[in-house]
């Protein structure tokens, strides 16, 4: 049963892109057909793991300028891993989202009916904000993880995005599942991040803790996963694997 997770909080800067795109190497390198939707109108992922803008992206798919199939990437590096790629020259999906998309406020969600057939797990790896694009990607996923940086405006980041999903799935009907949260470059000797990790958990939430990891930058600069990344013999520490292995077996679920 195809699943579709979308990784979001409105601030910028917590690691959304690193986070969506290496979950989506594990889930791939793990054996499942996946695929990786570039919903951020700036295109960090695509921007990430292809080299060349490819023919079609993600808004000439919503606009019915190409066919799904077109516009979808088999990357070569990691089996089982597609991209349906964004990038932001001409700013073709923001000036969708910003004109056309108030009158086809479902058009994600459509969209990922048609691709559940052809793929086991989708991530959608989306842009800070909550306007109209923001809000088809939530309600076309079947779950949303915040991911946050240890910092206090990352809270009130964390405070007002609870709030809108709120509202989200009482004004536009939608039963998105949200219990997970994901902690990026936390160092358990700081206390700051300590307290940070304790008042984002709670009770309610499940928290993956994500440590500082130089890997992600070099791999992102070179334009390969992080878990294939190696530099004199050296690549992800083992505690990022651990986290990424134990998050992959828990949110396909």
């Amino acid at each position: 049963m195809s699943r579709t997770i979308a990784f979001h909080l409105q601030k910028g800067g917590v690691g959304k892109t690193t986070i969506s795109g290496t979950i989506a190497c594990e889930s791939a390198l793990a054996g499942a057909r996946t695929l990786l939707i570039d919903a951020d109108p700036q295109g960090n992922s695509s921007s990430w793991f292809l080299k060349n803008p490819p023919k079609y992206e993600l808004s000439d798919v919503l606009q019915g300028r190409c066919f799904l199939d077109d516009a979808i990437v088999e990357l070569d590096s990691i089996h089982n891993f597609f991209l349906l790629p964004t990038f932001g020259i001409g700013g073709t999906l923001k000036n969708y989202s910003e004109t056309k998309l108030a009158e086809e406020p479902f058009v994600l969600q459509d969209l990922i009916e048609q691709l559940s057939s052809k793929f086991e797990h989708i991530i959608l790896d989306m842009s800070p904000g909550l306007g109209r694009l923001e809000r088809s990607a939530l309600i076309a996923s079947d779950e949303v993880i915040t991911p946050l940086t240890p910092e206090v405006f990352s809270l009130d980041g964390l405070e007002i995005f609870i709030d809108e999903l709120a509202k989200i799935k009482k004004n536009l009907r939608s039963s998105i599942k949200y219990n997970k949260i994901v902690i990026n470059s936390y160092d358990e000797r700081i206390k700051q991040h300590r307290d940070i990790l304790k008042a984002a958990g709670g009770a309610n939430y499940k928290v993956f803790k994500v440590p500082v990891e130089p890997v992600f930058r070099k791999a992102q600069e070179r334009g390969i996963a992080p878990q294939l990344f190696k530099e004199r013999g050296r690549g992800l520490k083992p505690a990022t694997v651990a986290v990424f292995k134990e998050m992959n077996e828990i949110i396909w679920r």
